[in-house]
């Protein structure tokens, strides 16, 4: 592959687990470890129904589960959805140190979501891959719940309801590894291979951030805020690792529905925190840091706009009136969304004001949607409610790479070749490493590949690409067997028989890759090609 060009291909469809990167809202992954937190909604004493929903990415998909060193695994093919219940007893208590968690391992890509449900108290998080931890995470600001943590209802760590937030750290790598809560007090663990540490913010420790040895998950929440007629629900979100850099935060309107008043936006930034109320007039925020929407009975990080995707899964739960999707996506591209195989009518989406952002709701139908777009990224959020029960969450991610065919789980691959070579040598060379000379045989194949193109520099004028005439007619044809119905020749191209027999396409700045004719024999760079792996829609 040339390398500038791959160097390019990679800055755009490839991800970073680096700390300083931004948050790396792909959620797909092979190893995962997930905790239960502790959930004593309405104070009643019954075991929690603690799940996993795992969603396999392709075909041949082996999953294996470990709780108490009890191991289990399912088979799934692409698509298909485990739903796993837990032991009760894996459920975290009051504990500081624990070993209670459930370790996923898979031999494919995989996404996974954890649900907690205890009476009406439900919770549902997307849960990090392992490989995707980081080593720093920032402590939003603790929002004020009356009854639940007001200065005057405190009480003491057992009296749990009355008791203090907390934040929950899950040692992420198979080995010790010490961590530091810092803030106007400075709190060291150190945690064993598959252990989990429960540490108290207590309002004069003023913890500000968690650093880390070796990369961990970290949890934030209440296991019991008040929600009205002395009942209680589990709060809790998993954070989000920091970000290296200042992102822009979108706060959709939708997601606020119907609870304006009581929304506020938790931000945290290195050494500061600040919380705002939400306010329509002001969507957009520029942070150095996180953001987390608080509204009550929901604790969701908001999607930054460098970390926009373009393929999710959505699942509705069956039990709970409303299952809906908040999709948001830049104004000028809106009709490239898809939820399913259906476009969205252009008059549903709403405008987010100050920005160049749209936004919509999507009522979900019972079972797994996928929610895509063909050209460009944007976020997806899952809500739901049942009466006074709210959830959500970011729609588990399952790629970051646009295609007008669907749901990319493994990227198309562009491989410009350094060496050049006549046409037959290029199309053998490309057949020998199992891909083959790029055909392009529809428009929007073209514009895809173009964009891609169109970031490449002047240092290569002229590439072949998979069509070439005929010798027993003289028409022209595409070695993958495609219909020749959308050709992109130059002026006066191509010529006679006598002119040429292969296809050059020019890079050229300015040319508009224009095709020609030329002889087979001459040595020009050339381009191989594999179409992707979609995702079952």
């Amino acid at each position: 592959m040339y390398p500038l060009l791959l160097l390019l291909l990679l800055l755009l469809g490839g991800r970073s687990s680096e700390s300083t990167a931004p948050v790396p809202y792909d959620n797909v992954g092979q190893n995962f470890t997930v905790v239960f937190p502790e959930n004593i909604a309405s104070y009643y004493p019954s075991p929690p129904t603690n799940m996993v929903k795992i969603t396999a990415l392709k075909d041949g998909t082996t999953v294996k589960l470990q709780q108490y060193g009890n191991p289990e695994h399912q088979d799934l093919d692409a698509g298909d959805v485990w739903n796993f219940t837990a032991n009760a007893t894996l459920e975290l208590g009051k504990q500081n140190i624990s070993s209670n968690t459930l370790t996923i391992n898979s031999n494919k890509d995989i996404t996974v979501q954890a649900i907690s449900l205890k009476q009406d108290s439900l919770q549902t998080a997307v849960v990090i891959p392992t490989d995707k931890l980081s080593t720093t995470y920032l402590i939003p600001p603790i929002p004020t719940i009356p009854g639940t943590n007001n200065p005057q209802d405190l009480v003491v760590q057992t009296v749990t309801e009355r008791g203090p937030f907390r934040i929950i750290i899950v040692n992420g790598v198979q080995e010790q590894n010490k961590v530091t809560v810092e803030g106007l007090k400075t709190q060291e663990v150190s945690l064993q291979s598959g252990q989990v540490a429960q540490i108290w913010l207590e309002e004069g420790a003023g913890y500000k951030n968690v650093t880390a040895e070796k990369p961990v998950a970290v949890l934030f929440g209440h296991p019991c805020a008040i929600l009205g007629n002395c009942s209680c629900g589990l709060l809790y979100t998993i954070l989000p690792p920091a970000p290296g850099r200042t992102l822009k935060y979108l706060v959709p309107p939708l997601l606020a529905k119907d609870a304006e008043g009581e929304t506020r936006v938790l931000l945290a930034q290195n050494g500061s925190t600040s919380v705002k109320p939400y306010d329509s007039s002001s969507l957009m925020y520029d942070v150095a840091g996180t953001a987390i929407l608080y509204r009550p009975g929901l604790l969701l990080p908001l999607i930054p706009t460098a970390n926009f995707a373009c393929c999710f899964v959505v699942t509705a739960f069956p039990t709970f009136t409303n299952n809906y999707a908040v999709i948001v996506v830049s104004s000028n591209v809106t009709d490239g969304v898809r939820v399913g195989k259906d476009r969205i009518s252009s008059a549903d989406w709403k405008k987010l004001g100050g920005t160049n952002y749209s936004s919509i709701q999507v009522t979900l139908s019972l079972g797994k949607t996928v929610i895509w777009h063909t050209s460009s990224k944007m976020a997806v959020y899952f809500q739901g409610n049942n009466g006074s029960t709210l959830i959500g969450n970011q729609a588990p991610v399952i790629s970051s790479s646009p295609d007008f065919r669907g749901c990319v789980v493994t990227p198309e691959v562009v491989d410009l070749e350094e060496q050049p070579n006549g046409w037959r040598e290029s199309f053998k060379n490309c057949a020998d490493s199992d891909l083959e000379l790029l055909c392009l045989s529809s428009t929007d194949l073209q514009k895809q590949i173009y964009g891609k193109l169109n970031q490449y520099s002047n240092a290569i004028q002229e590439v072949w690409i998979g069509m070439r005439r005929s010798s027993l007619n003289g028409q022209w044809y595409w070695v993958n067997g495609d219909s020749v119905n959308s050709t992109n020749w130059g002026d006066g191209k191509p010529g006679g028989v006598e002119e040429g027999q292969c296809t050059i396409m020019s890079l050229g700045n300015g040319t508009g890759f224009q095709w020609s004719d030329d002889d087979c024999c001459k040595d020009a760079h050339y381009i191989c090609y594999k179409e992707p792996e979609l995702f079952p829609i």
